[in-house]
């Protein structure tokens, strides 16, 4: 790491509030050219503040912000490209229809009020070739792996000249061997003199790259320390929840009987397009965990719907305990006792915009005790929600709370709550920690292995491959709508597991 007496970046005593949420006290931070800065803190400690705040996005109540020695005041997001400040955020900001080429030029002025096609393919191949970032420059976006769009939104902040580049959960949907290819590309960028900040929830790839970090809580800078040999896991987790986190306790157990059998299953649209679940055979048996892996479009998604009854198979059988299930809906499946926490917990989960009641008794409200002759019992679902929060630790929440205004982390508690509140058979859990703190992370793990040991049996949808080693008894990856692979957990390895999900037919 190379370093100079003025920081590439100076946030001082930054201040923000939103009614009575004061997001940002007084926080401090440095960047200096060629470093990489892991920025950490739960959910909901302000990081996304502070970066907005950064880019433009907020105006800060208080502070002042420096690049390279010049003070920044009243700035917008296209001054802040300008200053040579560049976000790459979770959710990528393309045009798929577009080339790669096109998506680069997009907002650009060009000479002479011309775009310069010329000049931005070699500038594209120069980006390239100096930081390992190769892309080829009549490629349609919608054609691009999710790596490789990664890939591009990164090219467009160095197009546009990013000294400072901002990395907002950057390998969240990455396999292990393009997490390393961005790694390799950020060490590149650093050694050039970039400054990055690097914001993760994966404890184990910031101490692979970072060289110092800055540790938030509850919208305050609690440490900055340099990354050396005395920095653990546990003393990160601890740093970001101002308490000890304990290790899982995942003990053998043997499997029970078959909860769920899966033959030929198969979707399509009846178009001829391919089909986004082909001929997919899975078993799941009492007190077991079966995680399945697969980069994000592969089929993990449809694979859960169907189990949970909100996708109907084109052709294939399913058996729930022994039973064959006719009629795969909902209604079907929940009586069957299989739960349903699905991946958009915003979207398909809660009704963010009422009362967390509504929400919480969504999928059995046509049913006793909450309902009776097709009248509500306010009492009874009071009375329900209320357990339900305290038992999961819901916090910020009340019974007429609208669900939206709740953190996410205490969302995901309450998506929880409710679907395992009635002692479910059969768990199907989709990205349950996405965008999770380390806390609530936790959380969710422990209640995930309380179920296994209570003869449950979960299926486990997740694209982070760590979470799967440590929750699973054993694994099935998915490559375009197939079953590739299927391994037990203590007899495998990431690299063999990310192999299979990026199509290999031989894992290493």
């Amino acid at each position: 790491m190379t370093t100079s007496p003025i920081p590439l970046l100076e946030m001082r005593g930054i201040d923000k509030q939103f009614g009575e949420v004061h997001a940002n006290k007084s926080i401090d931070l440095q960047l200096f050219s060629g470093e990489v800065l892991g920025l950490l803190g739960e959910n909901g400690a302000g990081k996304t503040t502070l970066m907005n705040i950064l880019f433009g996005m907020y105006r800060a109540d208080a502070g002042t912000i420096t690049v390279e020695g010049r003070t920044v005041s009243n700035h917008k997001p296209a001054d802040s490209l300008a200053l040579g400040i560049g976000m790459v955020h979770q959710h990528f900001h393309l045009v798929p229809r577009h080339s790669v080429l096109e998506n680069l030029m997009v907002g650009e002025p060009g000479r002479w009020g011309r775009l310069d096609e010329s000049s931005a393919r070699e500038r594209l191949l120069q980006i390239g070739s100096q930081y390992g970032l190769e892309l080829d420059p009549a490629r349609q976006v919608a054609e691009l792996t999710v790596g490789e769009q990664q890939r591009l939104e990164i090219i467009k902040a160095l197009f546009r000249g990013a000294k400072i580049l901002v990395l907002d959960e950057p390998t969240s949907v990455l396999t292990p061997q393009q997490a390393e290819g961005l790694f390799q590309a950020v060490r590149a960028m650093v050694a050039d003199g970039v400054g990055v900040i690097f914001i993760s929830h994966k404890l184990h790839e910031v101490l692979g790259i970072v060289q110092r970090i800055a540790v938030m809580r509850r919208g305050e800078m609690v440490a900055t320390i340099i990354n050396d040999n005395n920095v653990t896991h546990l003393r990160l987790a601890e740093l970001m929840c101002g308490r000890e986190l304990q290790p899982l306790n995942k003990p053998t157990i043997s499997r029970g009987r078959s909860l769920l059998r899966l033959v030929n299953i198969t979707v399509d649209d009846g178009r001829g397009h391919p089909a986004r679940l082909h001929k997919v055979n899975l078993d799941l048996h009492a007190g077991e965990i079966v995680g399945v892996a697969g980069v994000s479009g592969n089929g993990q998604r449809e694979l859960a719907e169907v189990v949970a009854g909100v996708l109907t198979p084109s052709s294939g059988s399913i058996t729930v305990g022994g039973a064959s299930v006719d009629r795969a809906n909902r209604r079907a499946m929940q009586g069957y006792g299989v739960a349903y926490i699905p991946e958009d917990r915003m979207g398909d989960g809660l009704l963010t915009t009422l009362p967390l009641s509504d929400s919480m008794i969504l999928p059995r409200m046509h049913q006793p005790p909450f309902s009776r002759f097709g009248w509500l019992n306010k009492q009874a679902i009071r009375q329900f929600v209320e357990q339900q929060i305290e038992k999961f630790d819901i916090r910020g929440a009340d019974v007429s709370i609208r669900a939206g205004m709740l953190s996410g982390g205490n969302l995901q508690k309450a998506l929880l709550a409710r679907e395992l509140a009635f002692n479910p058979a059969i768990v199907v859990a989709s990205q349950p920690t996405r965008g999770l703190d380390v806390a609530a992370v936790e959380f969710v793990h422990n209640r995930f292995l309380q179920l296994r040991d209570n003869g449950c049996g979960v299926l486990l949808v997740s694209e982070d491959l760590e979470e799967l080693f440590a929750l699973s008894d054993r694994m099935v990856v998915m490559y375009e709508g197939r079953i590739v692979g299927h391994e037990e957990t203590e007899k495998t390895t990431p690299a063999a597991i990310g192999l299979l999900m990026a199509g290999s037919k031989q894992a290493a």
